[in-house]
């Protein structure tokens, strides 16, 4: 089987900016013409009008960022220039670990709040706890924080200390707790048995560690339940925003004997490249369901459209983001990196994702909780403002309501993909066949 590939980061616009890149050292472009030139000496006018003459003086590193990114985001959503933090921050999170203290949180009445201590890690050593409140970040207030800037407070070099106060229930004063930072390994996916028959496997995203995360939960599946008893897989996707694309085609592999996983098409015809499966498949052949939302994006959308076009698996759930574009990282030294859109990616029948997203063969609509009716709107790629146009204008209207719910048994898509698993429901995509796929896909 294909393991590895060359380094791609896939993502999508949903709340927070994921990427999709390749490393490159760029490319010789055709030298622009005289005009061009003429408007950059009126843009180097402009520049140094505002330095000398604006009514304050102007941060003149930000100036020039500021006009860059200006014109990258006016191409599409997902170009832009990373300063030298942002660049590192990617790179950190594609690396999927981190130096940091190890709990999920939130942000509730201006307090971080723990929703969870990650096993075996700082905060949880330290005696953190589900449900406290960090209130003070070393002596320094949360309120006034975002989330992000908060978490960024908590994280930092490996072995250096950081004080918390933390104000928990039925304590009766705020507790100072003082936790050594540690490699923060993220987990990228989690798995268990379903009603003792079926494998649940949720990839959260695409990181260097996703391959042989997912390994590892087949591997403990098939060892918890016998060949005889386990009806299947749930692959689920949702909310998953992407990641690195040659886990993507790993993971796709991972359940495909051959066939076309993706290809890539840019600005011209030498650029097209093709990612193929090989033989090896870790579920045995096992039934697959791949559930998919409005959160699940570029890489989850290539794993899905894989295992769909192949026949491989059965899709279920509503309409997947739609993000179809490649962007490619070009280093800037110390200034940070380019991030630009240079390709789309394709799934094995030769469609583009791009605006459209993944249609489910079994669509099941997820009904919102009271409280999120009205608060929580479909969203997708071909809802963002100067967005690329798909190849197939028409089908535009990509994205859906990007929710799960906290509980399986609340789970509708769930407990749908069970049902089908156990006989209960009957639907005429299920079991997929490979032996059905189009020819001309599977040759490719």
């Amino acid at each position: 089987m294909i393991r590895r590939a060359s380094l791609v980061i896939v993502g999508a616009l949903l709340g927070a900016t994921a990427m999709s890149v390749i490393y490159s050292a760029g490319v010789p472009a055709q030298a622009a013409g005289p005009s061009t030139y003429r408007e950059l000496s009126i843009f180097g006018d402009v520049f140094e009008r505002v330095r000398a003459q604006y009514v304050t003086p102007p941060n003149e590193e930000k100036l020039v960022e500021n006009a860059i990114n200006g014109m990258l985001t006016s191409l599409d959503p997902h170009s832009s220039f990373m300063n030298a933090k942002d660049a590192e921050d990617m790179r950190t999170q594609t690396r999927g670990e981190f130096g940091g203290l190890g709990i999920e949180v939130t942000m509730e009445n201006e307090l971080v709040k723990v929703i969870a201590p990650i096993d075996d890690t700082p905060a949880s050593k330290a005696g953190i706890l589900a449900g406290d409140f960090i209130s003070e970040i070393d002596g320094a207030p949360v309120r006034g924080l975002k989330l992000e800037e908060a978490v960024e407070k908590m994280r930092g070099g490996v072995n250096t200390p950081i004080k918390l106060t933390i104000i928990r229930q039925g304590a009766d004063k705020p507790l100072d707790i003082t936790v050594v930072r540690d490699i923060i390994a993220v987990r990228a996916v989690k798995s268990r048995v379903e009603g003792g028959d079926v494998g649940y496997v949720r990839v959260i995203s695409f990181t260097e560690k996703t391959y042989d995360d997912l390994e590892k939960a087949i591997k403990k599946i098939k060892a918890d339940v016998p060949a005889d008893k386990l009806k299947g897989y749930v692959l689920d996707l949702r909310l998953n925003p992407g990641g690195l694309l040659d886990q993507a085609i790993n993971v796709s592999d991972a359940f495909l004997e051959r066939g076309e996983v993706v290809s890539t098409r840019g600005r011209n015809a030498d650029e097209t490249r093709r990612f193929n499966a090989g033989p090896g498949d870790l579920t045995d052949g096992k039934p697959v369901i791949v559930l998919v939302n409005g959160g699940s994006a570029s890489a989850s959308e290539i794993v899905a459209g894989a295992l769909q076009d192949l026949r491989r698996a059965t899709v279920l759930g509503t309409r997947s983001f739609g993000k179809g574009s490649v962007q490619t990282i070009i280093p800037l030294g110390d200034a940070g990196a380019l991030r630009l859109t240079t390709a789309l990616y394709y799934t094995p029948s030769g469609k583009s994702i791009q605006g459209t997203g993944i249609q489910p063969d079994i669509k099941v609509e997820q009904p919102l909780p009271p409280e999120l009716q009205g608060k929580v709107r479909a969203e997708g790629e071909s809802s963002l403002r100067g967005h690329i146009q798909g190849a197939a204008e028409t089908d535009e209207g990509s994205g859906s309501v990007a929710y799960v719910p906290p509980e399986a048994k609340d789970d509708l898509q769930l407990n749908y993909a069970l049902d089908l698993f156990r006989g209960v429901k009957k639907d005429p995509s299920f079991p997929p066949s490979p032996d059905k796929a189009a020819a001309a896909t599977i040759k490719k």
